[in-house]
C-alpha cells in the first residue's frame, strides 16, 4: 500500500469530489495557502511505507511565505511563536543549541509526518476550509497509519490533535500527547514534556534509526 493506493479509493467518494471541487473554487476566487502545488507536500516528502512518527498540526498557516504543507513548517525566515516553542522545547530536551529556519522539509525526509487535519485555508482566514472534507480524508489517513503493522509514534499536542487519540488502538505504537506549544498554552504542560527524546528512545527500542530532529 501507497499514498497513491490509498487515494485512488478515496477520490471516488462522494464527499472527496465535494472537498476538491470547493478547493478548487477557493483556489480560483481568493488567495489561499499552501500553493496549489504544495498541497500534498507531507504526502510526497513521507511515502507511507517510510512513516515513523507522525506530527499532527490543525490547518496551515494563512499568511504569505508560511505555509508549503508540512505541518508547523514555514518558508519564512521569521518563525511563528508555536515554531520557536517547538524549537526552544527541543533544545532543551535534546539539550542543543538550535539556531534554524523554520524548513522542516529534512523531518519529513526522515520519516517524519507532518501532517495538518485540515490541508488548506483561505488567506487571513484560520479554519475557514474546515467541515469541507478535509477532517474525513485526514481521519482516514490516520486510520490507515494505525493499521501499520510496525512502530510508529504518534505526537499529538492541543485538543484538536488529542482527539484523535481514540483512533489509535495499536499497541505496536506509542502515543505522546501534551498541550499544544502555542505561547498561551505552553508553559502548562508542553516545556519540559520530552517528546523528541522519547520519540527516539521508543525507535531504538524497536530497532529503527532515531530522527536527527535540529539541522
Amino acid at each position: 500500500m501507497t499514498w497513491q493506493d490509498f487515494l485512488k479509493g478515496e477520490i471516488k467518494q462522494d464527499y472527496y469530489k465535494k472537498l476538491l471541487a470547493f478547493v478548487r473554487h477557493e483556489y480560483e476566487n481568493y488567495t489561499c495557502h499552501p500553493d496549489y502545488n504544495n498541497i500534498w507536500n507531507a504526502f510526497i516528502n513521507t511515502p507511507l511505507e517510510e512513516v515513523k512518527v507522525v506530527i499532527l498540526g490543525q490547518d496551515p498557516y494563512h499568511n504569505y511565505d508560511q505555509a508549503h504543507g508540512l505541518a508547523f513548517s514555514v518558508l519564512c525566515k521569521e518563525l511563528p511563536p508555536s515554531l520557536k516553542n517547538i524549537f526552544n522545547e527541543m533544545a532543551n530536551d535534546l539539550g542543543v543549541e538550535i539556531s534554524q529556519d523554520g524548513n522542516l522539509t529534512y523531518l519529513a525526509k526522515q520519516g517524519v509526518l507532518l501532517l495538518n487535519t485540515i490541508l488548506t485555508v483561505r488567506h487571513g482566514m484560520p479554519l475557514s476550509h474546515q467541515n469541507k472534507g478535509w477532517e474525513i480524508l485526514t481521519d482516514r489517513v490516520i486510520e490507515l497509519l494505525n493499521k501499520q503493522d510496525r512502530p510508529i509514534v504518534f505526537i499529538l499536542w492541543g485538543n484538536n490533535a488529542k482527539s484523535k487519540k481514540r483512533m489509535l488502538n495499536n499497541p505496536k505504537h506509542l502515543v505522546l500527547t501534551s498541550v499544544h506549544p502555542s505561547p498561551l498554552s505552553a508553559y502548562n504542560g508542553f516545556f519540559g514534556s520530552s517528546p523528541f527524546s522519547k520519540t527516539n528512545h521508543f525507535l531504538v527500542e524497536n530497532g529503527l534509526t532515531p530522527i536527527k530532529w535540529y539541522k
